[in-house]
């Protein structure tokens, strides 16, 4: 077993926790006026309030020795100059380089790796701009009107994410995107298209993904029917990818594959040519605006003092929490509409880069990893799961993500909106008392045993912790901020739980299983034993596939 929880900072935050337990959040804003200025900073485009969480002084200074015993500063420093810190699998990962701004040299192998990310880019705003202007035109000589982005994981999440959260900014180009294997999604994207006047972009790395494969042959075969010579595939599909020949194979003309490396990362290829579907949708302008957004805040990563730095002040908070108080979930409540998916995104962020069991070093950990990242629109939310946040029997700390500034403005429903988002937090913290709550029900006219029956029901514990970050408007720059702070965080709680943040091979395994299962529906014989739960239900699939 590991040492890990057994360190110094380690245990005295343990302590601190059972002396800290019993405060209420109340308490700590009666007793210090200055709290909310103490407790929150600017980065870039946001505005961060962390005052509203179980947490002193004391707290942080014990977070921070956490912080330098693990030696967080020195992980920051290996991320950045492009060492192998995804030991596993033997890459860096230097998504970082893909959203620099300068150009400083990034060296990998002792090689800049800027210049290439440049020419990528160049790739990417000629193509864009060719289609967006109408000059690419389509086998039968009509422009490009549809967009569809075919990919799984981190080539559909991240781009499908951006182009929606910054739907206001899209035009004249429709995007779509299709990442199930369920053929209903790629077969209710096609529906209302024209094979004639519809452009497809093939993420795939390896060219070989299973899901995305499949989909593209349909999707071939789909505007087949109508093009009919196979020749005119190279006007209507492109491809992110690293493996020419597969491209080639498949029909694609390779001076349209748009190269990446592999030290980009699925759930951060966003920044790279996978992100070719959003300089479509939005502009290379905006894309630029996107990555300089996230350079922004990787410099701000980078180089501010740890007590300053607001993804390191967020995951020493998430570790207080998951670690220390058993918190098991986070949530992410964004009150923007147009952020309905970000969380989806930041899911596959965290939860693929956490989600894991052993030690750098190979060993068993023996303190929890990771969280269950949920939530979405603030204001649904408030009616459907805020229930559990107020009153629930679990400890659920939650980020509240709000722009200043309506993209679309529309009468008073911004304020209202705005309401909202200050109200749930402070209800949160505060909760109310039996006191509170007897002097409302008089106020309404109870008394006696109906009083005194309903009490219990109208009394709300509070001392839930939150986060709160206030940006002037959702824009390029600002959610390309908001990305990488969750990144970064992200990269910081990996390095106090001694993790490698950047493989996923329980990814592997679901995908080793489903190609064995693939042969198996088919009549082959089983490839390996399987226990006698999942060899019932291939056979029962097996039977009733015969009997359709």
């Amino acid at each position: 077993m590991t040492e890990h929880s057994r360190t110094p900072a380690w245990n005295a935050l343990e302590q601190h926790q059972r002396e800290l337990s019993s405060l209420h959040l109340r308490d700590l804003f009666a007793r210090d006026p200055g709290r909310f200025e103490r407790f929150s900073l600017h980065a870039g485009p946001l505005f961060l309030d962390y005052s509203k969480n179980r947490i002193t002084d004391e707290t942080l200074a014990l977070l921070l020795a956490l912080a330098q015993e693990a030696r967080l500063p020195e992980w920051i420093d290996r991320l950045f100059r492009g060492e192998r810190v995804n030991d596993t699998e033997h890459r860096a990962a230097l998504h970082m380089a893909l959203r620099q701004q300068g150009d400083t040299p990034v060296l990998l192998d002792g090689k800049d790796v800027i210049p290439g990310v440049r020419q990528v880019l160049s790739h990417m705003r000629r193509f864009s701009e060719s289609v967006r202007s109408g000059e690419w035109r389509g086998y039968t000589g009509q422009p490009i009107t549809d967009v569809v982005n075919i990919g799984i994981g981190g080539s559909d999440l991240g781009p499908a994410m951006v182009v929606s959260a910054l739907d206001a900014d899209c035009g004249p180009l429709r995007v779509h995107f299709v990442s199930n294997v369920d053929g209903a999604d790629l077969a209710g994207t096609l529906r209302a298209l024209d094979p004639a006047q519809t452009l497809f972009v093939v993420a795939s790395k390896t060219f070989t993904t299973q899901e995305t494969l499949l989909n593209a042959r349909s999707a071939r075969d789909w505007f087949l029917a109508q093009a009919r010579d196979p020749k005119h595939v190279a006007r209507h599909f492109v491809a992110v990818s690293t493996q020419r020949d597969e491209v080639v194979r498949f029909g694609i003309d390779p001076s349209n594959m748009f190269e990446f490396w592999d030290w980009v990362g699925g759930r951060y290829s966003l920044w790279s040519a996978i992100g070719l579907p959003i300089a479509l949708a939005i502009g290379m302008d905006r894309f630029d605006a996107l990555l300089a957004g996230a350079g922004e805040m990787d410099e701000h990563f980078r180089r501010s003092p740890l007590p300053q730095n607001m993804p390191v002040l967020l995951g020493l908070i998430g570790v207080w929490y998951a670690n220390f108080f058993g918190a098991q979930t986070h949530a992410i409540l964004p009150y923007d509409q147009g952020m309905h998916r970000f969380v989806s995104h930041i899911q596959q962020v965290v939860m693929e880069s956490s989600g894991k069991s052993v030690t750098r070093d190979g060993r068993p950990v023996d303190h929890a990893t990771g969280t269950v990242v949920w939530g979405g629109p603030g204001t649904n939310g408030q009616h459907a799961y805020f229930q559990l946040l107020h009153q629930g029997t679990v400890l659920v700390p939650a980020d509240f993500l709000a722009p200043m500034e309506s993209r679309t403005p529309l009468g008073e429903h911004h304020r209202v909106l705005l309401s909202n988002f200050l109200a749930q937090p402070e209800a949160l913290m505060r909760g109310k008392t039996a006191a509170e709550a007897r002097a409302e029900l008089e106020r309404a006219g109870l008394s006696g045993e109906a009083l005194e029956r309903l009490l219990p029901h109208r009394c709300f514990p509070g001392n839930r912790p939150s986060n709160s970050l206030l940006f002037q408007k959702l824009d390029p720059r600002t959610l390309g901020a908001l990305i990488a702070l969750y990144e970064h965080k992200t990269f910081v709680q990996s390095v106090l739980w001694d993790i490698n943040a950047f493989d996923q091979w329980g990814v592997e395994l679901g995908k080793q299983l489903a190609r064995d299962l693939l042969a198996e529906l088919s009549g082959a014989p089983e490839r390996a034993p399987h226990d006698a739960s999942t060899r019932g239900l291939l056979d029962y699939v097996r039977r009733h596939l015969q009997n359709g």
